[in-house]
């Protein structure tokens, strides 16, 4: 599902299917929320809502989504006062169970006002690793979302010059994360840039093209989706080095994409809320990983580096970008 015209706490109600045998009555409907660290269309959230209600679809749920917008508001007291307004939300309509969807809504609202409480919690989309936010515990369980990095190593080196290896995002607490943590699980040195807007995204890519050997580029966050056109070409016109990617979204600025499944995500966290609503303690469910990954070889970009891909690896891709 996707909308536009996001708003902090944007709320939508919807009810999906029948023959739930949960907590509540026969015929009544079971109350959840999804909390949302985003905003409605961007690809990655929108992806895991989807896979969220492609799950509940056969349950009497009424689902309801809460938007807290913090990807294009990313300053401190903007997040704290809509982790605020959710968290008041969350008191006055006491749904059944929350997904927290992204890294946000598990530190400005689950953390501080649900860890340990009676409130069954399930996240996804938390980079890397949750017990900063001291998961799991007795209500809270989740999927962590492990980037595919060596998999997408393995396939710039052999056309790098060197070793060195670029990161561009945009400054966000997701994206520094992602850096973060690249670094430290994979014991890896990164050469970092984080933009502050589209234009910005442009210097960073031309800088690290003359710093690094390979690059890495983390999602945009949707913030420059207006703009994708332009640094379409742009990327193109100034690649000298090999990059890649985990978002399909971010494959036509890439050599490669081995791509994250925001749909996994989704799908792993509402099979997962069943599981609790049917009667499972959150703290009997393991923290999970996701393993799905599909392969986007980017041609242009290919012939633009003079690189040619063995036919075993074209005939594995998910996509090729002509």
């Amino acid at each position: 599902m996707k909308m536009k015209g996001a708003c902090v706490l944007c709320v939508l109600m919807i009810f999906l299917g029948i023959g739930f045998n949960a907590a509540a009555g026969e015929g009544d409907p079971i109350s959840v929320v999804v909390v949302n660290s985003y905003h409605w269309g961007y690809p990655w959230s929108d992806g895991i809502v989807q896979g969220i209600e492609d799950v509940m679809i056969g349950y009497n749920i009424d689902l309801t989504h809460l938007q807290m917008d913090t990807k294009r508001n990313a300053g401190e007291q903007f997040k704290k006062e809509a982790a605020k307004k959710v968290q008041a939300w969350i008191q006055a309509n006491k749904p059944e169970l929350i997904i927290a969807v992204d890294d946000n809504a598990s530190k400005y609202v689950i953390a501080p006002y649900y860890k340990n409480s009676y409130s069954p919690v399930v996240f996804c989309g938390v980079n890397w690793d949750a017990s900063e936010y001291g998961f799991p515990c007795r209500n809270v369980t989740g999927m962590v979302e492990i980037t595919p990095v060596t998999k997408i190593l393995a396939q710039l080196k052999p056309h790098a010059k060197g070793s060195t290896i670029g990161f561009l995002g945009p400054d966000t607490l997701s994206s520094r994360k992602e850096a973060e943590n690249i670094e430290k699980y994979l014991n890896l040195k990164l050469v970092k840039y984080f933009s502050k807007d589209a234009s910005d995204w442009k210097k960073g890519f031309a800088q690290l093209q003359d710093k690094a050997d390979m690059l890495l580029l983390d999602s945009d966050g949707g913030l420059y989706a207006e703009k994708a056109a332009e640094l379409r070409s742009f990327a193109l016109a100034n690649t000298k080095i090999p990059a890649g990617t985990a978002f399909d979204f971010m494959a036509p600025y890439a050599l490669i994409a081995y791509c994250k499944s925001p749909e996994e995500q989704g799908r792993w966290a509402a099979q997962t809320a069943v599981k609790i609503l049917k009667g499972a303690s959150p703290s009997s469910i393991p923290i999970a990983q996701n393993q799905e990954a599909d392969l986007i070889i980017n041609m242009p970009i290919a012939k633009k580096l003079g690189v040619t891909f063995p036919y075993d690896l074209l005939s594995t891709a998910e996509k090729i970008i002509e």
